[in-house]
């Protein structure tokens, strides 16, 4: 029998989640509802601050305030049927609810890939071209960059989608994981995969490994101009400006590059399903508490956000 028609049979799949014991969806189910309401909340007065502070209108709050938006909407694309999943006896998603989550997950883990890379950018040129900044990092160049993140991510992912969702899945309707991913997806199937890992490989790694490539470069000049400051003094300022955004690159790109660039047969479903709630869930809540832990400038302009939300201004 033809496996293409295959893929039309199935109308929904069904999500093995994290655990099968009781007991532990309830403590983990509690988990991540802390975890997503602090991702809310920390993102939403990350980007309010931004934008009623009047300190904090350079390019790298204005990328950081994008960031935080991303975000929101990362975590937002899995969370939500997560919770749901962990209080539901049967985690069922229909098959277009598992298309869009995947077209959703892949589309804004993608443009924040794109957007580190910017971001590094950013900071490559506050460091090495610092006469410059104004010039080089205007409005302008921050909105275009900001678009062409969102392009790279919006496009990347249809490609991703389009090429999963056009195998036939015969093997089974159980997904090993707790939302719907390429790699669990690739293994449902009983067609010939290795056209989708060339998609991953070099679609997919072309945004990933090419953002941390640019990532990569922009802190090899930058660490090179901060080592030639003949001041400590000055060398801990000009490293204290990227540091946080250092961290974050580190654990975003270390996570899903062990994710997706690697070969399929070294997969291990039950144990990478856990990666993506270290870089889909864990760091998007980390990433304002990161950003604003060493920053004096951000930490006081929060301040003076929540005492005016206190006072009834906003």
């Amino acid at each position: 029998m033809d496996n293409r028609n295959h893929t039309s049979w199935v109308t929904e799949f069904t999500l093995l989640g994290l655990t099968n014991d009781p007991m532990t969806e309830l403590i983990l189910f509690v988990f991540f509802l802390v975890v997503y309401i602090v991702t809310l909340l920390g993102n939403s007065l990350m980007i309010i601050t931004i934008t009623f502070s009047s300190t904090l209108q350079s390019p790298m709050y204005f990328f950081l305030r994008s960031l935080s938006m991303i975000d929101i909407s990362f975590t937002s694309s899995t969370v939500p049927k997560l919770l749901l999943d962990f209080i539901s006896e049967v985690k069922r998603i229909s098959f277009t609810g598992c298309v869009a989550q995947l077209y959703f997950f892949i589309a804004f883990g993608g443009i924040e890939c794109v957007l580190l890379a910017a971001m590094a950018g950013d900071r490559y040129v506050a460091i090495c071209m610092p006469l410059r900044y104004k010039e080089v990092m205007s409005w302008r160049v921050c909105m275009a960059l900001t678009v062409i993140c969102w392009i790279i991510g919006l496009l990347n992912s249809l490609a991703h989608t389009v090429f999963t969702f056009s195998l036939p899945f015969c093997k089974s309707k159980a997904i090993n994981h707790f939302f719907c991913d390429i790699p669990p997806l690739l293994s449902l199937s009983c067609a010939d995969t290795r056209s989708n890992e060339l998609v991953v490989y070099f679609a997919g790694g072309s945004v990933i490994l090419g953002s941390f490539c640019i990532t990569l470069l922009s802190y090899i000049f930058i660490v090179t101009t901060i080592i030639k400051i003949k001041t400590s003094s000055g060398r801990l300022k000009a490293f204290s400006t990227c540091a946080s955004h250092l961290t974050v690159v580190t654990l975003f790109f270390g996570t899903i590059l062990y994710t997706y660039i690697r070969p399929t047969s070294t997969y291990s479903l039950d144990q990478d399903r856990v990666v993506p709630v270290l870089y889909g869930i864990i760091i998007p809540m980390l990433n304002p508490i990161i950003y604003s832990f060493r920053n004096k400038e951000a930490q006081g302009a929060i301040r003076k956000v929540i005492l005016r939300k206190k006072s009834g201004l906003y």
